[in-house]
């Protein structure tokens, strides 16, 4: 075991409450998890497992509700799917050098702040869905599939707000693509982490970890949060990965130690 025991159980109350918060709008928290394993880990393969295998356990327990109640549309997140789950395994089959990839982390976790406060500002409860040429959903799965496997997040943090933007669906069925979306990706990534031997955890803490969304990943999923509660919650998650994600990109990534 490479942290404290008081370490490792911070660790799980704070990936706890993001499980919470995350999957209670259809979300893993691979964004948040990332964010919060650079400043305790340091090597970027025991990073994204870690995160991948949370992400994976959050969002099976949401895809399950989402299921039960009729709104996972297989056939038309197909084409999201299609495309996103090789490029998801072909981004995680990428051995790159830790400054290259805490770069790329860093630059991610910041627009997946901006992406989570703009959705969380411009989500309307009430619009009519516009219709897009069937290339559209391919093009966005390939590449943010690309990108999740590079940095081991689900997508669904990029996907749901650019689709709420261009007003694809109801919000009820986003989330429902976004936890599916997700899903899928963070199987892809750890095959392609697998196949190219860079999947690496450490088990003690992992286990912990998992425990610890597996629980917070059912709390939310069966209790809705109030709305204002809930962008409250938001902004101020939003507010800790983009400081975090500033500080990765210039401390682990730039090596400029600005936020010490």
């Amino acid at each position: 075991m490479s942290l404290e025991l008081g370490e490792l159980v911070l660790l799980m109350l704070i990936f706890f409450g993001i499980a919470v918060l995350y999957s209670s709008v259809g979300f893993g928290g691979g964004s948040s998890y990332l964010a919060i394993l650079a400043l305790f880990f340091t090597s970027f393969f025991v990073i994204r497992s870690t995160a991948l295998l949370c992400n994976l356990l959050v969002v099976s327990g949401s895809c399950y509700l989402f299921y039960k109640k009729g709104h996972l549309h297989f056939k038309k997140f197909l084409p999201f799917i299609i495309t996103s789950v090789p490029f998801a395994f072909i981004g995680a089959s990428f051995r790159l050098k830790e400054d290259i990839f805490f770069s790329i982390l860093g630059v991610s976790l910041i627009i997946a702040a901006i992406a989570l406060i703009m959705q969380t500002i411009n989500i309307k409860s009430n619009y009519n869905p516009k219709n897009y040429s069937k290339y559209v959903p391919h093009i966005l799965g390939g590449f943010i599939g690309l990108l999740s496997g590079l940095v081991g997040i689900g997508g669904g943090i990029f996907l749901a707000p650019i689709l709420h933007q261009m007003k694809w669906d109801k919000p009820i069925i986003i989330a429902a693509l976004a936890s599916f979306f997700i899903l899928v990706n963070s199987i892809s990534g750890i095959g392609g982490l697998v196949v190219n031997a860079t999947f690496k955890v450490l088990w003690p803490e992992t286990i912990g970890l998992i425990v610890a969304v597996f629980i917070g990943g059912q709390v939310g999923t069966r209790f809705t949060l109030s709305k204002l509660s809930a962008k409250r919650i938001r902004i101020i998650t939003a507010i800790l990965v983009l400081f975090v994600g500033v500080r990765v990109l210039f401390n682990n990534g730039l090596q400029i130690n600005f936020f010490s």
